[in-house]
């Protein structure tokens, strides 16, 4: 299928992008890579009459690992993540890269396009909110703010994001070098019918407190405190501390049940992928 009509127009700078969305009003939307937004136009889920590429802007394609700190710029694809070196720290993000969809879309698709997407089981989103990201963000007349992840993603596909902001850069303030991010989907490089993520705190085999974060289990990403607080009141690291964990999960969350998967089966899925989670993290 072929998208319907629009305008195109190609943006010089992050300012004049802003500016001009701002201009052109709710009908506009911003073009990175296109992997999510062009599908929706084709099968007329998205009919906006004007598209501002910003592909073009270099500025916002960069990787600045540091021991204490990751930066990412929104422009970045996944598979410039997938094939850098982020040191130890951050071994999670990138090792979480293969689990979006296939080479070429990870080819195309960019970190700030996934981030304002939205979508309840996308590997970036789980991310930012698992490690606590700050996503920068531009708007018009050169105003700029900072937004917390975990107040970013409101519900399906709704941020908090503007109509005239985009997305500069996430920002991964701390390092995880005890976390780790898997999935079930029903093919490879299909969409997650669940997907989990824990960020453990890890001390002479002993587990002292951890992040759990979940997606595919309501409109956007969830942290769980229930088995975060079993994480916190600690134990050796070991199967029995990893069931506890995972059945607060899977206890505290209400999946939706739709064509993919009913509430119980993706429940099941939860408390699988969390004890997987939680022993690819302390592997590490």
């Amino acid at each position: 299928m072929k998208p319907p009509p629009f305008t195109y127009h190609r943006a010089r700078d992050v300012a004049g992008a802003a500016d001009l969305v701002a201009e052109l009003g709710e009908d506009a939307k911003f073009l990175a890579g296109g992997q999510s937004l062009i599908p929706m136009m084709n099968f007329r889920l998205a009919r906006p009459e004007h598209l501002i590429d910003i592909g073009g802007l270099r500025e916002l394609s960069f990787v600045d690992a540091g021991p204490e700190a990751l930066r990412v710029g929104s422009l970045t694809t996944h598979r410039t993540v997938e094939t850098a070196d982020l040191g130890t720290g951050f071994d999670v993000v990138r090792e979480a890269m293969r689990w979006i969809g296939h080479l070429p879309i990870r080819t195309r698709g960019t970190v700030g396009g996934s981030l304002a997407h939205a979508d309840a089981t996308a590997e970036w989103c789980l991310l930012a909110v698992l490690l606590d990201a700050e996503i920068v963000v531009a708007g018009a007349g050169g105003r700029r703010r900072t937004i917390a992840a975990g107040d970013a993603f409101l519900g399906f596909y709704t941020t908090l994001l503007a109509d005239d902001e985009l997305i500069v850069e996430v920002v991964f303030g701390r390092p995880a070098p005890h976390a780790a991010v898997t999935e079930f989907a029903e093919r490879k490089g299909d969409f997650a019918v669940v997907s989990a993520a824990v960020d453990l705190d890890v001390g002479s085999g002993a587990v002292a407190g951890g992040r759990v974060a979940l997606g595919g289990v309501g409109p956007a990403v969830v942290r769980v405190p229930e088995a975060e607080r079993v994480l916190q009141a600690g134990g050796r690291a070991c199967r029995d501390l990893f069931e506890a964990c995972a059945d607060a999960a899977a206890q505290a969350v209400d999946p939706p049940a739709d064509g993919d998967a009913g509430t119980e089966y993706r429940r099941a899925l939860v408390r699988n992928l969390v004890i997987r989670a939680c022993e690819e993290a302390v592997a590490r």
